[in-house]
C-alpha cells in the first residue's frame, strides 16, 4: 500500500471552535462570498423595482434579526419591535437635523434605540410569558403616544423630513447607490450577530431560553441577560429604523403601529426561530407577499370572483389576511420555518442517492 495516500472520510471536528465555525467548509464560505459579489452586481440591472424590495428586505431583516436574538433565541417575546424601530428612525432624523452627518447619525441612533430599549427591557427581569408580552404591547403604545406628542424630536404628526446617505460629499440617494449602505450594513450586523452566538454571552442566551431554572443555577445572571438582550435587540431595530429613514428621507408617525409590530413577528416565524439566517429570509417572505397578493388581484381583476367578491378595493384588508393566513399555516405545516426547510434540502442533497 505504499505510495496511496489515505484521506479521511466524514466530518471532523475536533474542538468547540470547530463546531460552532459560522462557515463549516471550504465551499460554504465559497458560496457566502459569491452570493455577496453577485449582490454587488444587481445595480447593474437596472431595474429600480427590484432594488427597491431589496432594501427594504435588507433593513427590515436587519431589524427582524434584532427581534430573533430576543424571541428565538433568548426566549422573551415583544409585541412593540416596532416602536423601537421607528424610535431608531426619528432619532437618526433628529441626529441630523442637529447637524449630525448622515455616517455617524446611523449608529448613534441604534445606541440611543438601545438605552430605550433597556428601559423598557427591564420588566423582564421579572416578568414572562404573556405577562412580557403585555409590557411590550404597552411599551409599543406608550412609544407611539410619545412620537405624536413630541413635536420636537419627531415633528409630531407631522412628520420629519430627513437627508439622504453621504459619505466624503458623494450623496447616496437613488436606489442604485442606496442599495450599497444596506447591503455593507447587513453584511456587518448579519455577521456581527452570527459571531455573538459563538460566543459565551451568546450561549447565555440561549442557556436562558431553554431552562432559566437550570441557566440560573450554573450561575448566569438572568436579569443581566434577559436585560442584555432587549439592548440588543433594540440596537438591530434602532440600524433598521435608521437606514429605513434616510431611503425614504420622510418619516411618519402612523408608520410604526401595532400591525408592523405584528409582521415583524410574522418575519421570524416565517424564517425560523433561533436562526440568523432565517430572519433574512422571512423579510424576504414578508416584502415579496404583498407583490403576489397584488399579482394575484390583478389576475383576477374583471373576473366572476373579483365581482363577488370586490378584490381591487379591498388589497389592503387582503394583504393583512394573507399575513395572517401565512403565520397560521407555517404554524401548522412549518412550524420551524423556512431556514429549517432549507437545511433540510442541503442535506437532502449532500447525502444524495443515499439520503433516506
Amino acid at each position: 500500500m505504499a505510495g496511496i495516500a489515505l484521506t479521511p472520510s466524514g466530518d471532523f471536528r475536533e474542538s468547540y471552535r470547530d463546531d460552532t465555525t459560522i462557515f463549516p467548509t471550504k465551499v460554504s464560505r465559497a458560496v457566502a462570498v459569491g452570493s455577496v459579489a453577485l449582490l454587488c452586481l444587481a445595480p447593474l440591472t437596472g431595474d429600480r423595482y427590484l432594488l427597491s424590495l431589496m432594501i427594504q428586505a435588507g433593513y427590515l431583516g436587519i431589524a427582524a434579526l434584532g427581534l430573533n436574538i430576543l424571541v428565538g433565541f433568548t426566549g422573551q417575546i415583544s409585541i412593540g419591535h416596532a416602536a423601537f424601530f421607528g424610535v431608531g428612525a426619528f432619532s437618526s432624523a433628529f441626529l441630523v437635523d442637529k447637524g449630525v452627518p448622515v455616517f455617524f447619525s446611523i449608529p448613534l441612533a441604534g445606541l440611543m434605540t438601545t438605552a430605550v430599549g433597556m428601559v423598557f427591557g427591564l420588566p423582564a427581569a421579572r416578568l414572562k410569558g404573556l405577562y412580557l408580552a403585555i409590557a411590550t404591547l404597552a411599551a409599543q403604545f406608550i412609544i407611539e403616544d410619545f412620537f405624536a406628542r413630541a413635536r420636537w424630536f419627531t415633528g409630531g404628526v407631522a412628520g420629519q423630513v430627513t437627508k439622504p446617505f453621504s459619505l466624503f460629499g458623494f450623496s447616496f440617494d437613488t436606489n442604485e447607490t442606496y442599495f450599497y449602505v444596506v447591503l455593507a450594513y447587513v453584511v456587518v450586523m448579519f455577521l456581527f450577530a452570527a459571531n455573538l452566538m459563538r460566543t459565551r454571552d451568546g450561549r447565555a442566551l440561549v442557556a436562558v431560553r431553554d431552562h432559566y431554572l437550570s441557566a440560573e443555577m450554573m450561575g448566569i445572571n438572568l436579569t443581566y441577560y434577559r436585560t442584555l438582550s432587549f439592548g440588543i435587540s433594540s440596537f438591530y431595530a434602532g440600524i433598521g429604523g435608521a437606514l429605513y429613514a434616510h431611503y425614504l428621507l420622510f418619516v411618519s408617525v402612523e408608520a410604526f403601529n401595532i400591525v408592523f409590530s405584528i409582521q415583524f413577528l410574522a418575519m421570524i416565524i416565517i424564517g425560523g426561530l433561533g436562526s440568523v439566517m432565517g430572519s433574512m429570509m422571512g423579510a424576504v417572505f414578508m416584502v415579496l407577499l404583498p407583490e403576489v397578493v397584488q399579482t394575484a388581484v390583478d389576475i383576477l381583476s374583471g373576473s366572476a370572483i373579483d365581482r363577488a367578491l370586490g378584490l381591487a378595493g379591498a388589497i389592503s384588508f387582503i394583504r393583512e389576511m394573507a399575513i395572517g393566513a401565512a403565520i397560521v399555516l407555517f404554524l401548522i405545516f412549518e412550524p420551524d420555518g423556512l431556514a429549517h426547510r432549507w437545511r433540510q434540502i442541503k442535506a437532502y442533497w449532500k447525502l444524495y442517492p443515499f439520503s433516506h
